[in-house]
C-alpha cells in the first residue's frame, strides 16, 4: 500500500502517519528525514539543499521533486509507504506522479486529516516545547502549565511564538492557500479520503484504519 497524507499544522499528521505506517507494516516517509539524510550525506541533492536551508531560504518546488525522487528510487519495487510532507501544492501532485509513474507505481489513497480550525489554535496553542532539547508536552497534562519543567533535561519549557493564537492563524491560511489545490488534484482522480482528526490519538487511528478498509483489529 502506498499512501499520501495530508493535513494543516496541529492535525496530528506526523504522528498519525508514524503509527499507521507501523500498523500497516509500511515506511514513514518524511520529508524532513529526506532532507536530512540527504544533507548527511552530501550529495549534490543534499549540498543544494543544504545551502539553502542554511541561508534561511525556503527550498523550491523543483528541488523537493530531486530529493523525493532520489529517495524513492533508493526504494525496492515492492516498497509500500505512507509520504508525509509531500507533496504541498498541485505542482508538487504532479511531480509526484512523475515519479510514480517511472517506478510503475500507483497511489492507493490521499488520506487529508480534517480539524476545525478552532481546535487547532487550541491545540497548539495549549503546545510547551523545551527550548533546550525539543521535547514536546500539551499544557492541560502538566501539573503547572506556567512554569513547567523538561521531564528529559529539567528545562523550563515555553510557548512557540508560532503556537500563539494570531500565528497559528496565519500559518494554517498560509497551507491552506496551496493544500486546496493538492485535495482537489487527488479527489479528481478519486483517491482522496477524508477523515475527521478531533479525537484522541487512538480514535483517529481506527478510523483512518477504517477509511482504508483495514480492520483495527487486524490491519494487515
Amino acid at each position: 500500500m502506498r499512501l499520501v497524507f495530508l493535513g494543516p499544522p496541529g492535525s496530528g499528521k506526523g504522528t498519525q502517519a508514524q503509527l499507521l505506517a507501523a500498523a500497516l507494516g509500511l515506511r514513514h516517509v518524511a520529508t524532513g528525514d529526506m532532507f536530512r539524510q540527504a544533507i548527511q550525506e552530501k550529495s549534490a541533492v543534499g549540498k543544494k539543499v543544504a545551502r539553502l536551508v542554511n541561508n534561511g531560504e525556503l527550498v523550491p518546488d523543483a528541488l523537493v521533486g530531486e530529493v523525493v525522487r532520489d529517495h524513492l528510487d533508493g526504494l525496492p519495487n515492492d516498497a509500500g509507504f505512507v509520504l508525509d510532507g509531500f507533496p504541498r501544492t498541485a505542482t508538487q501532485a504532479e511531480m509526484l506522479q512523475e515519479i510514480l509513474d517511472r517506478r510503475g507505481w500507483s497511489l492507493d489513497a490521499a488520506v487529508a486529516l480534517k480539524v476545525p480550525e478552532e481546535v487547532i489554535v487550541a491545540r497548539l496553542g495549549g503546545r510547551r516545547v523545551c527550548g533546550h532539547c525539543g521535547a514536546t508536552y500539551q499544557a492541560d497534562q502538566l501539573p503547572d502549565p506556567d512554569n513547567g519543567k523538561c521531564e528529559r533535561c529539567g528545562e523550563p519549557l515555553v510557548t512557540r511564538e508560532d503556537d500563539r493564537p494570531e500565528a497559528v492563524r496565519r500559518r494554517l491560511e498560509l497551507y491552506w492557500s496551496t493544500a486546496r489545490g493538492v485535495e482537489e488534484f487527488y479527489a479528481a482522480q478519486g483517491l482522496l479520503r477524508e477523515v475527521a482528526a478531533e479525537g484522541t490519538v487512538e480514535e483517529v487511528q481506527k478510523a483512518l484504519l477504517a477509511a482504508l478498509g483495514r480492520g483495527g483489529n487486524d490491519p494487515h
